[in-house]
């Protein structure tokens, strides 16, 4: 199948990675080394993309061209459901912040990273685009969902009646070096990482696992993800949000025994059924994306073995913690 046709260029742009340092940003960093741009960043120290008047005023000031709005509070199911507030907040002014201001000041184009918890909790599957709204959300991450759904809305709505070029895309469950490993308050292949690495480390007899280990997740490497992103800045212009993903899935269970024979671990999983399961099943349709040329390249298993030993490094040096 042939690629779609460069709608938009990056060569010569001065182009924004706002959330850079992000598992997402990083990766987009590294994607952007291959294209002839400027890769533009400023560090939340110096810019709280909460606040209205000083997003506006570093936008006039930098004028990039092109921004991949990577930029979000995450956090997985524990963390989601313990700071509603903050999830809905920070994602909600984040967005329109940036978005807005983009917007007066000229950019020419924004992609919107979302998140396929967007999606209702018992969507058909795969999930498809047009799924969007029409059931209810999954509880425990339904309020980082809401600001999620609420960026692709204000990207519709600004096309709409600005003719403002701002796209969004929708990655699965995304991983790989840089993630966040701390148990509490991360997402369930860094969480599984780091605790079956310290299992093993500790010889124990069993590592634990939140929930009934059934339910069934997507995964996709943060480098394809990057790609996708910058496949879809250059060739893709449409109100409809676009999924991206690998379009095979496994149980809970079935990763956990895939890391532990990466990691080298011979022990068993308890299963703590007192933890959230989340959505039964979160496999998305990538049909339209594939239709205009894009694949994954990253199997889960290269993948992961990757992502442990940059872990493993990570750790070992302390930039990380389990």
């Amino acid at each position: 199948m042939s690629e779609a046709r460069t709608l938009y260029s990056l060569d010569g742009k001065r182009v924004w990675v706002a959330g850079h340092g992000g598992l997402v940003g990083s990766a987009l960093m590294r994607r952007l080394e291959r294209d002839p741009c400027t890769v533009m960043t400023v560090e939340r120290a110096k810019l709280d993309l909460k606040r209205q008047a000083g997003v506006e005023a570093w936008l006039k000031d930098a004028r990039p061209q092109a921004i991949f709005l990577a930029a979000a509070t995450v956090g997985g199911i524990a963390s989601n459901d313990a700071r509603p507030g903050e999830y809905l907040y920070d994602n909600l002014m984040i967005q329109a912040n940036v978005i807005e201001a983009a917007r007066q000041t000229g950019v020419e184009k924004v992609l919107v990273l979302g998140s396929t918890c967007i999606y209702p909790k018992f969507a058909p599957q795969p999930i498809a685009e047009e799924d969007l709204l029409t059931g209810p959300l999954e509880p425990t991450n339904q309020w980082y969902a809401l600001a999620k759904i609420a960026g692709v809305k204000l990207a519709e709505a600004y096309r709409r009646q600005y003719g403002f070029d701002v796209i969004s895309a929708m990655p699965t469950n995304l991983y790989g070096p840089g993630d966040f490993f701390a148990a509490e308050a991360s997402h369930v292949i860094p969480a599984l990482i780091g605790k079956i690495h310290t299992a093993k480390t500790r010889r124990a007899a069993s590592v634990e696992i939140w929930g009934t280990g059934r339910p069934k997740r997507e995964f996709l490497h943060c480098d394809d993800a990057a790609d996708a992103l910058v496949f879809l800045m250059t060739r893709y212009s449409g109100h409809s949000t676009v999924n991206v993903g690998t379009g095979e899935d496994l149980s809970i269970r079935e990763l956990a025994t895939l890391i532990a024979e990466i990691v080298g671990y011979g022990g068993g999983f308890h299963f703590n059924t007192q933890r959230p399961d989340g959505t039964p099943r979160k496999l998305t349709d990538g049909k339209k994306l594939a239709a205009l040329g894009w694949k994954a390249r990253i199997n889960l298993r290269d993948g992961l073995t990757a992502t442990y030993e940059w872990y493993r490094a990570a750790h070992a040096d302390g930039r990380v913690r389990a």
